[in-house]
Parts: structure tokens; C-alpha cells; sequence
């Protein structure tokens, strides 16, 4: 066995050992040795470990990211070296914003032909910078004592860097892995049974089939100056403690507080339940996790736009998790005084030790958890029932707006999708409109998992995302998948409609809302700017998005009534079976600006007056 097959062989097994179950390769020469490993151990593990192949590094690393989103343990994805590392970057971010947990096993040219003029290479070094948890350098593979015991613990130190085990958030390690040729197994010789030995082909093939004995002999067989095999039992070469939880921070009650949060909250449950205790109003991002409930608001963001309900509203204690932001108003709410015209108190839930989201820069304390100390109000709070009576007024505001006809504009597309959905489903919003318009428009409700990369909100490898995330969820027994994208997400990821006759698809709906160029921008201070903005904001491209979808082999249809929507979903009048559907929306970017105009002055109004008009405590 060279040396190269046996450290690829081994690392994957050890890998394994720690709990690896998905991983994205994108094809090159210089990973070869990795991408056989993983392919012969997916072909062994019956299911344990699941293989997908990308052509483009940047869906392959955003479909790794989605993967990793929704099972919440570190997903592999390999590329071989030179600019392939570079198209890993975004996703190495977002992972890193986020903290999710990925493996990124970058292939180098050794050191001898670093500096060179050599092909495809490139400095590695440290490439993502501060954006991972972890980086190594690995080395290149010898064959002398000592490796095998190397790269077990190297694995298991990344597994538990990646997954946050080792007392850290979740996010992205980086192994750049240098290799010297031969960079694929020893041939086999034709009609030699003992050249297909399994203990010769993987060194932990013994450990697994017939115990310690014949894992023993990986070192003889292979000619390896060490065994090669893993811990008995296929347990993990380090195993890696958990840490205590630490005591949550008491909270005095007060009837003033509200409860803000953003995109990846942590223990959305708890917070809810603080909420629910203590008689404060809950303003959710969608995908926080923790917009349901009856505390939770559908319409915060208009009551938050609306002065006159602030004024009416200024809070004397926060609790924010996650990272809010998705408004202006919302971060305004941040430095919103207290009635005492001082700052009120704002407490924030840390995402992981040493991380939180602070903004506006207002927190005052930062805890793990928290909880109410002693109990809440024993009556009705006048304070929530203000909340919801302006909430209520805000969304029968927006309903009349939206249900006036059958039109099918993108804030009703918002509010209608997430009403559609059954429980158990999974929502993936696009970062830009598609976020925000659920963020005014959809009523709370549990039952429907609603993520995002929110993390640096960037336009990348959206689709590639929302598929990864639709594999793991159905792997772990989800239900069906839709994601809402705009046109120039879905353009800018097309790469991440391609897949192989072997790969996993998911059972996944792109509901892409086709307005011809950038839409945000028509609601941005740039707007103001008519000369320059058409062709430097609003972009429009002209695109055919159905053709794109045909040139993948994909159905798409068109959806021009919201009165459709249900057979959309189903796929009414589309190719027969699960996979990936396009439902595309054609809309105005004028109308669409006109339009949320209209709904930000209706209801901003609404929740004024609901502010001026007395209100009963909550039962």
C-alpha cells in the first residue's frame, strides 16, 4: 500500500469512527486518493455514510453546508488543490458566521513543488484565514512508525473542533492535505485473490470483519512498517468529553420585557417558555426557531416601523438569541430607550462560548441561558395584550391588502408558501426578499423547520444549500422540502442543478420568484438614484429560468395566480414522482415596491392606532 492510499484509508476510517455520515467530493486528480476512500467506504458501510459528487466546488461546499445545517454534525468536502480550495471560501464563511460544522479537506502539492511554477498550485496555507475553528497542515504521508496513531488523533481533534465538542462553537476545520504521487491505489493483479485482500485495501477491514486478530495483520499484509487499524470496537481513536452546561442567569421579572430573536437562535424552547412565564412578547425570525407560539408575533416588523407604537412600547429589559438584524426597525428597537430614558437592560443568550450577537453594540449582559427568577405575573399582562391587539390590527392590515384579488405578489407568496406547508416540512428562505417578506407575512406556527444562511447572507450557492438541507432532513425521516428563492440566487447557483445519474436527490421544490433582476434595491436608498440604477442595482438579466431548468433535466411550470399555489407544490401538470421541481413566479419589481409600500403604510397605521386604543390584560 503507497503511502498516500494508506493515510486517505485511514483518515476516512477514523472519520467514520467519530460519526461521519455525509461527504461532497468535487473530482480532481490531486484528492484521488481521498475521493477512493470515501467511495469504498460509502460501498461498505451499508448507509452509515452517504457520498455526493459536484462538479462546481462552490455547490459542492454549499451542498456540505446544508447538510451539516440541518443534522448539526461536521459533513466532509474534499476538492483537489489550487483555485478548487478558493471556490470553498463562502461557504467556509457562512459555516463560520453560522457555526456549522464542516470538514474541509483541501489536496496540495507537497512541498517540493510548491513555489515552482507547478500545475495547479497554489499557496494553501491557512487560506481561509481566521474563519475556521481549526487549521492543519497534515504533512506528507510517510511510511515509517508513529502515522497511524498520527492521523487517527488528527481526525478525532478536527471531528471534535468541527463539532464544537471540544468546548468551542460548531464551524468549519481546515486539513490541507499534501500528496505525493502515486495517487491511486497499487494496481491489482489480475487473477491474484490475494491482491484483493480487504485487510490490504483498508487497514481497519480486520477490526470490523474478524475483530482484533486479523486487524493485526494490516501491517504485514500491506507491507506497512506498523498495523494500521483503529480501536477495538470501532470506537474512535480519541474520545472527546462533553462539557458541562453552565447555570443559566436569573432574571427578575418585569412586566416590560421582550424577547428578540434572530436567525439561528440557541434553545428556542427555552425561550418560548421564558416568554411564555414571564408575559413578554416574542419577535422571531423565521428562521430562529422560535416564531410560534402565542406569544409570538406574524406582523413585529410594521409595529416596530410605526413611532408612535415604539413610543407607547419602550422596554425596560431584552433577551436576544441568534442574530437579529433582518430590519432597520428591529436594530432600532435595540437602542430604543426604556420609559425611564434610560438604557434598558439587554441581555443576550450566547450562541456558544465566547460568541453572541450584539449589533447594536447594547448588550449589557451575556449569558449561556437564562431563566425567570421567581414567578411571573399571576393575572393577565396588559403589556403582551397591547402586542398582540397591535399585531392582530397590523396582519388584518396586510390580509385586506394581499387578499383583494387573486394576485400573486411576492409578500402573499411569502405568507401563502408557509401556510401551505404540513407539519414536518422545511422551508429554505433565500437571504434577501424571499427572508424578509416571510419575515412581515408569516404567521407563527410550529410544524415547518424555516432556515437560511444567514450567517454572512451572502447570494451563494443557494440552491446547492436548500438541497443539502433537504437531504438530511428527509434522511432523517422529514417531510417534503421547499425553498424560495429569487431569480438572480438562482442564476448565480445553476451549477447546483447539475448532478450525476448516482447522486442523492432530494424530494425538493424551487419556488423562484422571477422579477428580472434585484429587487431589494428598489426598497434601498439607491432607488433614489434613476440614472445609474437599472443596469448597476437592478441588473435585470432576461433570463429564461424554465430553459435553465430543462438544460438540467429538471420540470419547471410557471405560477401566475395564488390560487395555484397548492397544485404547484404538488406538481400538478409536472413530471410524475419526487425530485427537484422549478415552480417559477413571475412578478414587477415596480409593482412589488408599490406594493410593499401600500402594506408598510396600512399597517404601521394599524398598529399606531391599535397603540393609542386601551387595551385588557392577556387571559
Amino acid at each position: 500500500m503507497n503511502s498516500s492510499t494508506a493515510f486517505a484509508t485511514t483518515l476516512v476510517d477514523e472519520l467514520a469512527r467519530c460519526g461521519l455520515a455525509e461527504a461532497v467530493i468535487a473530482p480532481g486528480s490531486r484528492n484521488a486518493p481521498l475521493a477512493i476512500a470515501l467511495w469504498e467506504h460509502a460501498e461498505r458501510s451499508a448507509g452509515r455514510l452517504r457520498l455526493h459528487v459536484r462538479i462546481d466546488e462552490r455547490s459542492a461546499a454549499f451542498l456540505a453546508l446544508g447538510l451539516a445545517k440541518v443534522s448539526r454534525r461536521p459533513v466532509a468536502v474534499v476538492c483537489t488543490s489550487g483555485t478548487a480550495a478558493a471556490h470553498f471560501h463562502a461557504a467556509v464563511i457562512e459555516a463560520d458566521e453560522a457555526a456549522v460544522p464542516l470538514l474541509v479537506l483541501t489536496a496540495d502539492r507537497p512541498p517540493e513543488l510548491r513555489g515552482t511554477g507547478a500545475n495547479q498550485t497554489t499557496d494553501q496555507l491557512k487560506l481561509y484565514g481566521d474563519a475556521v475553528r481549526w487549521f492543519c497542515e497534515v504533512g506528507v504521508p510517510e511510511a515509517r512508525p508513529g502515522m497511524n496513531a498520527y492521523w487517527r488523533s488528527l481526525a478525532c481533534r478536527a471531528w471534535a473542533s468541527a463539532s464544537g465538542a471540544a468546548g468551542t462553537a460548531p464551524g468549519p476545520v481546515h486539513l490541507n492535505l499534501p500528496l505525493r504521487e502515486p495517487l491511486v491505489p497499487d494496481t491489482v493483479i489480475a487473477g491474484d485473490p490475494d491482491a484483493a485482500d480487504p485487510v490490504a485495501r483498508d487497514p481497519a477491514a480486520g477490526d470490523r470483519s474478524v475483530g482484533d486478530p486479523g486487524a493485526g495483520q494490516a501491517g504485514e499484509a500491506t507491507g506497512w512498517p506498523e498495523p494500521l487499524a483503529g480501536r477495538p470496537g470501532g470506537a474512535p481513536w480519541t474520545a472527546i468529553g462533553g462539557t458541562a452546561a453552565p447555570a443559566p442567569l436569573e432574571l427578575p421579572w418585569t412586566e416590560r420585557g421582550v424577547v428578540i430573536c434572530g436567525d439561528g437562535s440557541a434553545g428556542p424552547a427555552a425561550l418560548l417558555r421564558l416568554a411564555g412565564e414571564a408575559g413578554w412578547p416574542v419577535l422571531a425570525e423565521p428562521s430562529s426557531g422560535a416564531r410560534a407560539g402565542p406569544g409570538a408575533l406574524a406582523a413585529y416588523p410594521y409595529l416596530l416601523d410605526s413611532p408612535e407604537f415604539v413610543a407607547a412600547h419602550r422596554p425596560d429589559l431584552i433577551v436576544s438569541s441568534g442574530r437579529p438584524g433582518l430590519s432597520r426597525g428591529q436594530l432600532a428597537y435595540l437602542k430604543t430607550a426604556s420609559p425611564s430614558g434610560a438604557a434598558p437592560r439587554h441581555v443576550v443568550v450566547a450562541q456558544a462560548p465566547g460568541r453572541w450577537a450584539d449589533p447594536a453594540r447594547t448588550a449589557t449582559d451575556v449569558a449561556a441561558a437564562v431563566r425567570l427568577a421567581g414567578p411571573g405575573p399571576s393575572g393577565g399582562s396588559g403589556w403582551l395584550a397591547s402586542w398582540l391587539a397591535a399585531d392582530e390590527a397590523a396582519g388584518a392590515a396586510a390580509a385586506g391588502i394581499l387578499g383583494a384579488d387573486d394576485t400573486l405578489s411576492e409578500p402573499r407568496l411569502a405568507r401563502d408558501l408557509a401556510a401551505a406547508l404540513p407539519d414536518g416540512a422545511l422551508l429554505w428562505a433565500a437571504s434577501s426578499l424571499p427572508i424578509r417578506d416571510l419575515d412581515q407575512q408569516m404567521a407563527p406556527r410550529a410544524g415547518v423547520t424555516v432556515l437560511a444562511n444567514r450567517g454572512a447572507s451572502g447570494i451563494d450557492g443557494l440552491i446547492s444549500s436548500a438541497c443539502g438541507a433537504a437531504l438530511a432532513h428527509q434522511r432523517a425521516g422529514g417531510g417534503p422540502a421547499v425553498a424560495l428563492l429569487g431569480d438572480l440566487a438562482f442564476l448565480h447557483d445553476a451549477p447546483g442543478l447539475f448532478a450525476g445519474p448516482d447522486e442523492p436527490r432530494p424530494d425538493l421544490v424551487l419556488v423562484v420568484v422571477n422579477n428580472d433582476g434585484g429587487g431589494i434595491f428598489s426598497l434601498l436608498e439607491q432607488a433614489a438614484f434613476p440614472g445609474p440604477f437599472e443596469r448597476v442595482f437592478g441588473t435585470p438579466h432576461r433570463g429564461a429560468l424554465a430553459q435553465v431548468a430543462a438544460a438540467t433535466g429538471l420540470s419547471a411550470t410557471i405560477l401566475d395566480r395564488a390560487s395555484g399555489l397548492a397544485g404547484a407544490l404538488r406538481g400538478d401538470g409536472q413530471r410524475p414522482g419526487p425530485g427537484i421541481r422549478v415552480v417559477e413566479v413571475r412578478t414587477s419589481r415596480a409593482a412589488g415596491t408599490a406594493l410593499r409600500g401600500r402594506l408598510r403604510a396600512a399597517c404601521t397605521a394599524a398598529a399606531g392606532q391599535a397603540a393609542r386604543a386601551p387595551t385588557r390584560p392577556a387571559s
